[in-house]
């Protein structure tokens, strides 16, 4: 497996210590970190200039290994279009755009089809949910994957991007009780709220949707 990460300097990489560890537990691996633009006392890299698609196989990443890419559109563009000119198969590359872009559901989404009502099958076994805005309340159902999978099923109106903890796009007022995150969100919410893509009740919890 091999690592290959690009930053300005040691301020602007991301993440630096924690990939760092995770690198360190897997067999084999190999790490390479380019700063374009070093500050004095800078560690932690390997070489000085812009990741690009000639440099990551210049290092020495075969050619017919599995890419995957993110970052902005341009540097992966870039790097992915250097890639397939050096031998690489178009489907071995995979991307993911890391940078600003339209949320799936930017803000509260409009009025719904349905007014909000209790999930399609028998109902669940878990905690209450209520939904104070929607006026609705529905067992909880292991079934569902989080709060906002929920919400979608009783077609209680919601916003979201990521799915994932990490946009805070989802970010709801948490009325009362306590949930659990799995995964856990890039940043705990702050007091009062809840990110409802990535939770689910440990008790009966009204939030404000």
């Amino acid at each position: 497996m091999w690592w290959l990460h690009g930053a300005r300097d040691r301020a602007e990489h991301a993440f630096a210590d924690e990939a760092d560890a995770l690198i360190e537990q897997l067999p084999h691996a190999r790490r390479v970190v380019a700063y374009s633009h070093p500050a004095p006392g800078d560690r932690g890299y390997d070489r000085v200039g812009r990741l690009s698609g000639e440099a990551v196989l210049d290092v020495g990443v075969p050619a017919d290994a599995d890419f995957y890419v993110c970052g902005p559109e341009g540097l992966m563009h870039e790097i992915s279009a250097s890639l397939v000119a050096r031998g690489v198969a178009p489907d071995r590359i995979s991307t993911e755009v890391f940078g600003p872009g339209e949320s799936q559901t930017p803000g509260i989404a409009p009025a719904p089809k349905r007014a909000p009502h209790a999930p399609a099958g028998e109902a669940g076994g878990g905690p209450l949910v209520s939904f104070a805005r929607s006026n609705l309340s529905v067992a909880w159902d292991a079934a569902f994957a989080s709060l906002l999978e929920l919400a979608e099923a009783c077609d209680v109106p919601v916003r979201w991007s990521c799915r994932t903890g990490v946009c805070q796009e989802c970010r709801t007022g948490l009325v009362g009780g306590r949930v659990a995150y799995r995964p856990d969100p890039l940043e705990p919410p702050g007091p009062g709220d809840v990110f409802i893509c990535c939770s689910q009740p440990t008790e009966e919890v009204t939030l404000d949707l």
